[in-house]
């Protein structure tokens, strides 16, 4: 498929994620993000979750402010871990009472990222428990994760599709991918979780790459693959921004190319609270502000 006719071929659904502010100066750029993708108009945004809840109040602020401020419609993320069932389940009223009405329910890391999963003992002990907890309080519409390449914890890919129908059967209405820059494997994850019955949408995640350090360290983390031709494109750039803004254009504008020719007709922008590259993919998806 041409960039021609991706741009020519109708606009897809676009969401995009925002991360919680941790300075002033972070909340301007934040800002600056959201005012400059508000117009096209999303179909949801999302505001991440720091590890073992670390973010949990800045979380909840940023969600109610977009809410209040802005035509978007938010999505908080919320997470299971190291919190007790009843200090779950009274964010999720809380974020009901704001006019919150979209959760993306994920598992979570342990706090500082240190050590195995553990659930909480008097906590939900996974993401379907957790969907199922959120739906009863109200009824939400809730999102969840996938990951193209394997969880970093799972044992097989198998078993992350099983447990993206067992999220589905317990309410999930959409899954959001981890980015990966393998457009075969996304494409393949989605076909195996079809032929596995899953009927919700499974979203491609796309992963912005100027900050070529951040985003390997990024995928480190995530065990998700930098491949070879990727680090390759970067090489020499660490102390050349403008280089590496046009490279992370052009990987960009590929990978949705490449993802709209395998069928995908939604995608999840992780914005890392800048907005014009992800202004730029949603032009070139056909994705125009609204008037």
């Amino acid at each position: 498929m041409s960039l021609k006719s991706v741009i020519e071929g109708g606009a897809p659904l676009v969401s995009f994620e925002f991360s919680p502010p941790r300075s002033a100066e972070a909340e301007v750029s934040l800002w600056n993000a959201i005012r400059r993708l508000e117009p096209l108009a999303p179909a949801f945004v999302s505001v991440t979750y720091g590890a073992g809840g670390s973010t949990r109040e800045r979380t909840h602020a940023t969600v109610r402010r977009i809410v209040e401020e802005t035509s978007l419609k938010p999505a908080a993320h919320l997470t299971c871990v190291a919190a007790p069932r009843g200090e779950i389940d009274d964010i999720v009223r809380a974020y009901w009472d704001a006019g919150i009405r979209h959760i993306v329910a994920l598992r979570g890391d342990m706090p500082d990222m240190q050590g195995s999963y553990a659930p909480h003992p008097d906590g939900y002990r996974s993401t379907p428990e957790l969907i199922a907890g959120i739906r009863k309080i109200a009824p939400f519409e809730v999102s969840v994760s996938f990951y193209p390449e394997r969880h970093p914890d799972s044992p097989s890919h198998a078993h992350d599709i099983d447990l993206l129908k067992a999220k589905m059967d317990a309410g999930a209405s959409r899954a959001l991918g981890q980015f990966c820059f393998d457009n075969d494997q996304t494409a393949r994850f989605r076909d195996d979780a079809a032929s596995a019955g899953i009927t919700i949408p499974v979203v491609p995640g796309i992963m912005p790459t100027t900050n070529f350090r951040g985003v390997e360290r990024m995928a480190a983390r995530c065990a998700a693959a930098i491949p070879g031709w990727l680090a390759r494109a970067y090489e020499g750039l660490d102390e050349d921004v403008e280089s590496r803004r046009i490279v992370a254009a052009a990987v960009l504008a590929d990978q949705v190319e490449q993802l709209r020719a395998r069928g995908f007709d939604q995608f999840h922008f992780y914005t890392l609270n800048q907005a014009n590259l992800t202004y730029a993919a949603c032009r070139i998806l056909g994705v125009r502000p609204k008037e």
